[in-house]
């Protein structure tokens, strides 16, 4: 199983990375091109799905990984059992966000699966599709970091890196 979550998590990255650069790419193109008055308005609504969708997995990188803020100055004061205690909670928290987004999503994604770009024959659900995508693979990394903060909160793992990437 880890195995296939690390596919994934190297398979999210390298989709999101050529994201970026063909968002910056097309981005680019359409700037260069217009001070030659050539129009490519596809160009635009292209550099708009792509900003969803590697911005959505971006989060979920940035999320899986560790490297989402957290501001923990009351926290830190607390006694260790309670730190991962409400940490826990903070999860349980963000895997039902997670969860609502992921149905919702789905249900926006449906209802406007017939609405297409006016330059490009691609539905909007393709853009919506990109949050449920990344709600769902967020739900997975928020289930693998409750996991871990079980383990530590009931005394089978004493790893003391409680932000440490999966």
């Amino acid at each position: 199983m880890n195995k296939l979550f690390s596919w994934l998590d190297k398979a999210e990255k390298v989709v999101c990375g050529t994201g970026f650069v063909f968002l910056i790419a097309f981005v680019f193109l359409s700037a260069f091109l217009r001070f030659f008055r050539v129009s490519m308005s596809w160009n635009i609504d292209l550099a708009m799905l792509l900003l969803a969708w590697t911005a959505f997995l971006g989060a979920d990188v940035a999320w899986r990984s560790g490297q989402i803020i957290g501001v923990d100055i009351l926290t830190r004061t607390f006694p260790e059992k309670l730190q991962r205690l409400i940490e826990l909670v903070v999860y349980l928290i963000i895997l039902t966000a997670l969860g609502f987004m992921f149905v919702y999503s789905l249900r926006l994604a449906w209802t406007e699966r017939i609405a297409r770009y006016q330059s490009m024959p691609i539905p909007y659900s393709l853009v919506i599709l990109s949050l449920a995508v990344a709600s769902l693979s967020m739900i997975f990394s928020t289930l693998q970091k409750i996991r871990r903060v079980s383990l530590q909160l009931f005394g089978k793992d004493s790893s003391p890196d409680r932000r440490s990437p999966e």
